[in-house]
């Protein structure tokens, strides 16, 4: 168990680090982060940070050496480098974790293992590869890059067969995933945490809405049935108790057009989906985290108001600034970032309310987001 005073060492100095980080400094933790940008969101409201490239093996070890436990913010870690630092500093999250969710094949061979339902895949490593695959799925159907990518970035949907022509260039990027197309009525996730000692705590579903296959929206609670939010959190526990989560995990799912619930995608971090948490529940994901790897006891999580959540992008910048003025209930959230533009996350608002349908009228009304 890790006590208040001593040191979370971060990987990363994004806005998922500076919510860790301002989590773990209200709970009474020293925060340093390593990320090479030295104004970093993360780095600006933590103890110190170690300024250097995340591949720069020194610098890895050093946080290591001045951290009593080690976390990350993002995926794409250095597997060797975090397994060796795990001799002189304590990294609960281990390295399976990563090395199934960075990688896109590696995480659907796991999740279909496990007799958790998955959209049909197929492994691509070339051109004829995707040809010979796509007479089996048919069109729609999505070619993702195995690792890398985020916010619908190194991926492409497949409409037609004239869309094949602009596959190369994803392929060239190395090995690829082909995902046949699921007919989904909602897009939902769960935030699942679970400590050292085994003990799991979840949150409530959220309905997330995306446009340009960036998160625009988080609704919460998600307008499904009592029935489908269960059989959600169900398996994203078990999920978590299959890969040995330590830490918190983001459980994509989709919603079947026939009543079925698809896992998507899995997110070894807080992810922006939990982001209402931080005033919608007892505890925020970034808590639940930081309880987590430093073993702390698992409560359990109540929603306390109905909440929608809703990104800033770069272009929402300037209108979402004037909002503060007229919207006095909406917690404006602001990352600290200083270089603005289109589709950056720039910050979020969290909406409390006694009637959804409203207050997504009221976002609308706005039209900071038209």
């Amino acid at each position: 168990m890790i006590a208040q005073g001593q040191t979370i060492g971060i990987i990363g100095g994004g806005q998922l680090g500076q919510m860790l980080a301002f989590s773990a400094k209200s709970a009474g933790f020293r925060v340093l982060i390593l990320d090479p940008n030295p104004d970093c969101s993360a780095g600006q409201v933590s103890d110190d940070q170690i300024v250097a490239e995340y591949e720069n093996i020194s610098a890895i070890e050093e946080l290591a050496a001045r951290s009593d436990v080690l976390t990350y913010e993002f995926e794409n870690v250095d597997l060797e480098a975090l397994e060796d630092v795990t001799k002189v500093v304590s990294v609960p999250q281990g390295t399976k974790l990563l090395a199934i969710t960075k990688d896109r094949l590696n995480e659907k061979n796991f999740l279909a293992d496990n007799e958790l339902k998955v959209t049909p895949f197929a492994a691509i490593n070339s051109l004829t590869d995707l040809k010979t695959e796509i007479k089996k799925f048919g069109y729609p159907a999505v070619l993702k890059t195995c690792q890398g990518g985020y916010d619908g970035k190194a991926q492409l949907v497949l409409r037609n067969a004239t869309d094949i022509a602009n596959a190369p260039e994803l392929i060239k990027q190395g090995q690829c995933i082909l995902e046949d197309w699921v007919a989904f009525s909602k897009e939902i996730s769960v935030m699942v945490a679970r400590n050292v000692d085994g003990e799991v705590s979840f949150f409530p579903v959220s309905e997330n809405i995306h446009r340009n296959q960036i998160l625009h929206e988080s609704i919460v609670p998600a307008r499904i049935s009592d029935a489908l939010q269960e059989k959600a959190q169900a398996m994203a526990e078990k999920i978590a108790i299959k890969i040995n989560l330590c830490g918190i995990l983001g459980v994509e799912m989709f919603v079947g057009e026939d009543g079925e619930l698809y896992v998507n995608e899995l997110a070894p971090r807080p992810h922006n989906s939990g982001h209402y948490s931080i005033e919608a529940c007892n505890f925020s994901q970034f808590d639940m985290h930081n309880r987590a790897i430093c073993n702390w006891p698992m409560p359990k999580i109540e929603l306390l108001k109905p909440v929608v959540m809703v990104n800033i992008l770069g272009q929402h910048v300037d209108g979402a600034a004037k909002l503060v003025a007229e919207k006095p209930q909406w917690n404006f959230h602001d990352y600290g970032k200083g270089n603005v533009r289109n589709d950056r996350k720039m910050g979020h608002i969290t909406i409390l309310t006694d009637n959804i349908e409203e207050t997504l009228s009221e976002i609308k009304k706005t039209k900071v987001w038209d």
